[in-house]
């Protein structure tokens, strides 16, 4: 019973960080002809649409659409009838490299339902907009010499009550930014595991938001340590009821914080702190140094790369649609990356402006020097499809791996997580 608990607990942490969307009777297919959602600049896109009741077109459907490029204002939008419940619409083309899109909302007995298609423009020539300033690498060379200062103090606990007989769990913990001050997160190691055994180790690096930490107990029945990390400064594996009153008060917008200066931005702790959380695996007996890997999506896709940067311990890196990524594509007229902070404008000032750029992934993504595993989809408007290709693009190593699966949003299916988990193991293992 206890193992069935601890199952359902982790399935749905799953779905709370990788939710698909829900099945309604009513569905609005939307998609652009070419099967890939890939054009060059100057073709124009067709898309196919069709509103279904179960299955089958839905006769004088009314809707009204909207046509846009990347997280901007429509320049196209209306309402129609489908007649027969189908119809295509030519959206046009785009002249630079990036992303147009169809959206469709669908009104039936007084609900009404959502479809979306994107497709890409030569998405491969997508730079970013942002540039890291001069004193870049000395910047984050000094964060991390002033944070090594301070002693780690590691300590570890075992949860009972989370243990399965193949995976042992603990609560992790060290020191972080000042004494006192810690980081947390969920350990996984095998049960098997005996003395004087060397694992590889993953570390998990957050989406953003502020939850409990359930563990990685999969790649740990297969003889991986795993650290699942909060960047919060605050046990992961409290009760929930305590993470939401953290996330509606204190936890609120934190990605704000301080943004007018680059030297107490919020982002400055958690980058060094997740950083030294490859430090604090490395430092453990039962953890091989030497194969390391670190995982994430969203906010955690940004952790994972600026992580692989600031460690050179880190031997690999596997990111979901990252965060953080060509913050100023806003300014440039195209979509940027979350969180959003100069979308509408009045948040663009200078101090912001010039503090992302320390922070921006894109800029991080230029230095990586490790096998990449990158996956992402056109239909994000979280981290938008724009800000994740560009910080593809910039990253300079040939090994690298781009799963794109046009249609999906801010969410992953099960495929992608399985293939994240195999290619992160076979990594590791590989290494000699």
């Amino acid at each position: 019973m206890r193992r069935f608990l601890l199952l359902l607990v982790a399935i749905v942490a799953t779905i709370n960080i990788y939710a698909q969307p829900k099945q309604t009777i009513i569905s609005v297919a939307v998609a652009p002809e070419n099967t890939d959602w890939q054009y060059e600049c100057g073709d124009d896109v067709t898309f196919s649409l069709a509103v279904n009741k179960a299955g089958i077109p839905l006769k004088d459907a009314t809707i009204y659409y909207e046509i846009s490029e990347d997280m901007q204002k429509p320049h196209k939008k209306g309402n129609l009838t489908l007649e027969d419940g189908t119809m295509k619409i030519n959206a046009g083309s785009m002249k630079r490299p990036g992303f147009l899109r169809l959206r469709v909302w669908a009104t039936h007995e007084g609900i009404r339902y959502v479809g979306t298609a994107t497709a890409g423009f030569d998405i491969d020539k997508i730079e970013p907009t942002t540039s890291a300033p001069k004193d870049f690498d000395e910047f984050w060379a000094k964060a991390l010499a002033d944070n090594n200062k301070l002693e780690m103090l590691p300590e570890l606990e075992l949860v009972p009550e989370k243990c399965t007989p193949k995976v042992k769990v603990y609560s992790a913990s060290f020191q972080n930014l000042r004494n006192g001050c810690r980081m947390y997160g969920t350990m996984c190691v095998p049960a098997t595991m005996k003395e004087g055994d060397k694992l590889p180790a993953i570390l998990i690096v957050p989406g953003a938001g502020c939850r409990a930490r359930t563990g990685f107990y999969t790649e740990a029945e297969q003889g991986f340590v795993t650290l699942e990390l909060g960047i919060n400064h605050i046990p992961t594996v409290m009760g929930d009821e305590i993470y939401a009153q953290l996330k509606a008060g204190m936890m609120n917008e934190y990605q704000f914080y301080n943004m007018d200066d680059k030297d107490k931005y919020v982002y400055k702790g958690i980058y060094v702190g997740c950083a030294r959380a490859v430090d604090f695996l490395a430092g453990l007996d039962f953890v091989d140094e030497n194969r390391i890997g670190v995982t994430g999506g969203s906010q955690g896709g940004a952790l994972s790369i600026t992580t692989a940067v600031l460690n050179p311990k880190v031997k690999c890196l596997a990111a979901f649609y990252p965060a953080l990524a060509d913050m100023t594509g806003y300014l440039y007229g195209r979509g940027g990356g979350w969180p959003h902070a100069f979308r509408d404008g009045y948040m663009a000032t200078k101090e912001r402006i010039e503090t992302s750029r320390y922070y921006d992934v894109a800029n991080f993504a230029r230095k990586v020097n490790v096998p990449v595993f990158y996956s992402y989809g056109f239909n994000d408007m979280t981290c938008c499809p724009t800000s994740t290709t560009a910080a593809y693009n910039a990253i300079p190593t040939a090994d690298k791996e781009r799963w794109i699966v046009p249609e999906i949003e801010h969410w992953t299916y099960p495929e992608q997580q399985t293939a994240r988990s195999k290619w992160m193991m076979e990594q590791l293992k590989n290494i000699k």
